[in-house]
């Protein structure tokens, strides 16, 4: 995976209780299963979470965390499929990173300074998210809308500074606003930062990673449940890529793929 066209990276989740797919594919052959579906409907590597982070979700180990990752990274490797690995756990970053993965994925955007010269010293590329927890999984928080821009560019403009002060290739960044109730219990919330993402592509001038699939705030906006949340996230990837995304991170690569060629063929 490059930065640039436009790259779709599969959701892989290896756990119990993630909101749309928990234990779905929680077996190794599942999941691997699952991976190669996902590449065959067209994406461009894979995002693999082993701990979820949804409010509800029930805390995971390090050490089971690292174990469900290792029961199918090789074989994913073996066939030079690029992996992310999404983890806030610093022991479960450092396995990934010795383990040669291509991406490292944090919903709290690198937190530790601990980990920044491991950091400094692999070739991964870092997917720094935004969210307003500074530390575990996703909690009902109330951000007024009118907060949530400035929240996200002040954040970024530390991390940034803090990384690249560390050793840290500014070209080896990508940056996700997050989405949903990561950026706080409006939907609005959400709506702005997606509406706002040239602001954010012309601030940074890096890459910009947009996961909208399945998230509660279209749910909320909907009224609909997961089971039927297909043609909202579709239509909010389809904005995101409009207003400037460079990755989408999705559930449903196949119906990305031909939404963006339908896109493509009408000019846009």
């Amino acid at each position: 995976m490059e930065n640039s066209p436009l790259k779709l990276l599969g959701i892989l989740n290896l756990t119990e209780d993630s909101f749309s797919d928990g234990g779905q594919f929680l077996a190794p052959e599942a999941a691997l299963a699952h991976a190669e579906k996902l590449m065959a409907d067209g994406a461009d590597g894979i995002d693999i979470g082993a701990a979820s982070s949804n409010p509800a979700a029930k805390p995971v180990s390090s050490e089971m965390e690292t174990a469900r990752l290792a029961a199918i990274l090789p074989a994913l490797q073996a066939k030079a499929i690029p992996v992310s690995i999404d983890t806030f756990a610093p022991g479960v970053q450092r396995w990934a990173l010795a383990q040669g993965v291509d991406y490292l994925n944090d919903i709290h955007g690198f937190p530790d300074p601990a980990l920044y010269p491991a950091l400094a010293a692999s070739p991964a590329k870092l997917i720094v998210m935004h969210m307003v927890q500074d530390r575990g999984v996703a909690v009902r928080t109330d951000v007024p809308p009118s907060e949530i821009f400035a929240r996200v560019t002040q954040f970024f403009d530390t991390r940034i500074a803090a990384l690249t002060a560390a050793g840290i290739a500014r070209h080896r960044i990508i940056l996700d606003p997050g989405m949903g109730q990561f950026v706080g219990a409006d939907p609005e919330n959400s709506l702005i930062l997606l509406r706002r993402l040239p602001e954010l592509k012309s601030r940074y001038g890096l890459p910009l990673l947009i996961s909208v699939s399945r998230k509660g705030f279209l749910r909320q906006l909907t009224g609909q449940p997961i089971a039927k949340i297909g043609p909202a996230t579709l239509a909010a990837e389809l904005f995101a890529v409009s207003q400037g995304a460079d990755i989408i991170r999705t559930h449903d690569v196949a119906a990305l793929r031909a939404g963006l060629k339908v896109m493509g063929a009408l000019g846009h």
